[in-house]
């Protein structure tokens, strides 16, 4: 393809729209819930819809199985979106296409940090709470600024693809098309089995960690 219509690794397109679409029913979800249950910061005038704290928790479930394969394909396969360690040195030169370059990297790194803060902050939930008026537990105001991060972390993912890559590089992740050589043989071959780089190698121990917190804190909290 064209420069101007860039090519996206269909492994990538496959797991990105996966994490993409959970990721927004959360949000859409959590939101709902809050306006149901919440509304101290403002609401809107939506129906009630039944169940809502049982539809968000499933459709967190589903993304807490599949964070796991995203976090360790963005981290040993496209590591390359991530931070790096000279980004920090971009950043310096302000206004550069490298710096947006870096922006960008930084919204990446920070979804999957904010999308660990969120599946921790929420398995820790109890569904009795929020009928019974008790919006002041911790772990629900955790969770509510955990929602705040992840809607800033997408609104700068989105944005930030949409400065260094414009409109075709937002619109490759939806094109369907596959190359010969896009087969599972190559995404192997670009496996990073152990980093280098520090940064990568923390930002691995905190999402990996925070998945497993999210798995095992439930069972002391119950």
């Amino acid at each position: 393809m064209s420069r101007t219509h860039p090519y996206q690794p269909v492994l990538l397109r496959i797991l990105h729209g996966i994490a993409a679409a959970l990721l927004v029913l959360a949000l859409l979800s959590g939101f709902l819930i809050y306006n149901t249950y919440d509304k101290r910061w403002g609401s809107l005038a939506l129906s009630t819809i039944g169940d809502i704290q049982g539809i968000h928790g499933t459709i967190a479930l589903a993304f807490l199985l599949f964070l796991p394969v995203f976090a360790l394909y963005s981290f040993h396969i496209g590591y390359r979106r991530l931070v790096q360690e000279q980004s920090f040195s971009q950043l310096k030169q302000l206004g550069k296409p490298v710096w947006w370059i870096s922006i960008h990297r930084l919204a990446n790194t920070l979804m999957l940090l904010a999308a660990t803060f969120a599946v921790v902050t929420g398995r820790m939930m109890k569904e009795e709470w929020l009928p019974a008026g008790e919006i002041h537990r911790p772990w629900y105001l955790a969770h509510l600024i955990a929602w705040v991060c992840v809607f800033i972390s997408l609104a700068l993912h989105l944005l930030m693809g949409a400065k260094v890559g414009g409109f075709p590089l937002l619109v490759s992740m939806f094109n369907w098309t596959i190359r010969d050589e896009d087969t599972p043989l190559p995404w192997l071959q670009e496996v990073k089995i152990k980093h280098s780089s520090l940064v990568l190698k923390v930002l691995e121990g905190i999402v990996i960690g925070g998945i497993i917190m999210a798995f095992l804190l439930p069972v002391f909290n119950s």
